[in-house]
């Protein structure tokens, strides 16, 4: 998979029926038909809010539901439904499609689950501003949604925030702790999207959740990054997707997640005459420590290391470092036990992982941060370093790939996966980073 050919279905994970609503500002109707087109048909589409009448033209076809009566929308779906990207709204208000009724809506969401049908809707509205806050009544998410899409426009960032471009300015400002005028940042905008009261609001316990950014420029799309993370700094374990605006779609750039890192440090080190190897110094500190440094300057969150043999000495080395240390009791099992402890030990809401091996003290953040931002443009269950022709360490899997982390046996790691998946790999030119410690001359001499 290429960055080319990322979409926002794939990096939303979305199952082949969804009932999906779009909320927030900046760019929901592009993903509304941009999603539609993604979807074989027949898909479903409407609006709990308003729906500019040159907007409904993207649609296939477009039914307008003259009596308010959901028998007459029953009959109808039986009798009539078109193989294409239905749009189905009220008649015509001003130059808006309004929404339907409750009753009608409680029909479409019954036809869409009994037929395994997507159903998208868009439950917003942004007078057309790229930010917005909701208001007390909004947003008017239906009953039945298992998926709800944050929308934010990123045109918005280094310009005043005023009421030009922010829908509830005052409400906005507050939940950015922000002061009107001053300059939009990506902090504000992640702010209010992962607020309760901003773009998680009204959302349903069991709805999945994520945010969607969507600009034009570089910069804008580089920005992505600082408001992800100020989403995950807020408790939300979110995907947030990045995507450039395209005349009237959107084109998936990325899709940033919590990516973990795992330091498998449970071995018994057979070959280090009795020596303890992860413990042993590396430019001045424990080599484990090392490995665990490397990261968590990577940036991965949390960093969980699995520790077995000598496992109190070993987590005393990275005592004061913010990483969770979990003990693998079965250590003597082999290199699977540690995986499938590593992995039971994820919050939920985990991406993908990063497996770091704790006698490769030369690993980089720079390499680690290159696996990371390939998984984000390509979703590829594993991303591994390329290596003089060599796939190397350290390895990203995808979240998708965990059920069969979990179910690996013996004395293998993740490398069994290689034979299930097709690896994105990663070109690295430094053949040193690919030092593992196994012995005493390796250690000596370890060039």
């Amino acid at each position: 998979m290429s960055p080319a050919t990322l979409t926002l279905r794939q990096a939303l994970r979305l199952p082949p029926a969804p009932c999906l609503a779009l909320v927030g500002a900046g760019g929901k109707t592009r993903a509304l038909f941009t999603l539609a087109r993604e979807f074989d048909p027949p898909v479903l589409l409407t609006t709990t809010t308003h729906l500019a009448r040159e907007q409904a033209e993207q649609a296939d076809v477009h039914w307008v539901l003259e009596d308010p009566s959901p028998e007459t929308l029953t009959r109808r779906l039986e009798k009539e439904l078109p193989t294409a990207r239905l749009l189905i709204t009220g008649p015509l208000e001003g130059d808006r499609w309004t929404s339907l009724s409750p009753g009608q809506w409680a029909v479409l969401r019954a036809f869409a689950n009994t037929r395994g049908l997507p159903l998208l809707v868009e439950a917003d509205g942004a007078a057309r501003k790229p930010l917005k806050a909701p208001a007390e009544h909004e947003p008017a998410l239906p009953e039945g949604v298992t998926h709800v899409v944050a929308v934010a426009g990123l045109s918005a960032l280094g310009e005043p925030l005023t009421e030009e471009r922010v829908h509830r300015l005052e409400r906005f400002a507050t939940l950015a702790e922000a002061e009107p005028g001053a300059p939009v940042t990506p902090i504000m905008v992640g702010r209010v999207l992962a607020h309760p009261q901003g773009g998680r609001k009204h959302v349903p316990g069991e709805a999945a959740w994520a945010a969607l950014l969507v600009g034009e420029t570089a910069t804008q799309l580089a920005a992505s990054q600082r408001v992800a993370e100020t989403v995950w700094h807020m408790g939300v374990r979110a995907a947030v997707l990045v995507a450039r605006a395209r005349e009237q779609e959107l084109e998936a750039v990325a899709v940033h997640l919590p990516v973990a890192g795992i330091v498998l440090a449970a071995g018994p080190s057979h070959r280090m005459e009795g020596k303890n190897k992860l413990l042993l110094p590396v430019q001045g500190e424990p080599m484990v420590r090392r490995v665990a440094q490397t990261a968590l300057a990577a940036g991965l969150d949390p960093v969980i290391v699995v520790v077995g043999y000598e496992g109190e000495r070993v987590a005393t080395a990275l005592a004061d470092l913010p990483v969770q240390t979990v003990h693998n009791p079965h250590w003597e099992q082999g290199q699977s036990t540690s995986v499938r402890t590593g992995v039971q030990a994820l919050p939920p809401g985990t991406g993908a992982a990063v497996f770091l091996l704790g006698d490769m003290p030369f690993v980089p953040p720079t390499l680690v941060r290159a696996l990371v931002a390939a998984h984000a443009q390509t979703l590829a269950p594993i991303v591994a370093p390329l290596v003089d022709h060599r796939r190397g360490n350290p390895v990203l899997f995808d979240a998708s790939t965990f059920p069969e982390l979990m179910a690996l046996q013996g004395d293998v790691g993740g490398r069994a996966l290689f034979e299930q998946y097709r690896y994105h790999p990663v070109p690295w030119f430094d053949e040193t980073t690919q030092i593992d410690i196994d012995t005493w001359m390796d250690y000596t001499h370890p060039s």
